[in-house]
């Protein structure tokens, strides 16, 4: 039987990284964050967050460098198409309502030893 390692991977801590800088820059720019790794069976929200009376699902993709290619290169359509879908389940778990439900993306590039960068793409999906 082979032990499973607690520590989390490299990729694990990189996303998480991204995310909370994603969060940061979303909050800097008056978003609040109402939820953050939401999940349920049909997968998960990295964050959701409101923008006035706009609900906003947030894919963030991270990397350390572009060697294997842009972030947003990794948001395929089956992706946006599986956030449709979360962003449905997760206002049916909710009380609230939304006037509009829009899809973002944040990439976020973290280089060692440089400050990261954030792009952010709005309403890639309304």
């Amino acid at each position: 039987m082979t032990r499973q390692s607690a520590r989390p991977s490299a990729t694990t801590l990189l996303g998480k990284r991204g995310e909370e800088i994603a969060c940061d820059y979303l909050v800097s720019r008056g978003y609040q964050v109402v939820d953050r790794n939401w999940r349920c069976s049909a997968g998960e929200i990295d964050i959701v967050a409101r923008e006035g009376s706009s609900l906003v699902v947030v894919e963030v993709k991270a990397r350390s460098s572009l060697a294997a290619g842009h972030p947003f290169e990794a948001i395929t359509a089956a992706k946006f198409a599986r956030l449709r879908a979360l962003a449905g389940h997760w206002c049916a778990a909710q009380s609230e309502t939304f006037l509009s439900v829009r899809i973002d993306a944040i990439a976020v590039l973290i280089p060692g030893g440089r400050p990261a960068t954030v792009e952010h793409l709005t309403g890639v999906w309304r």
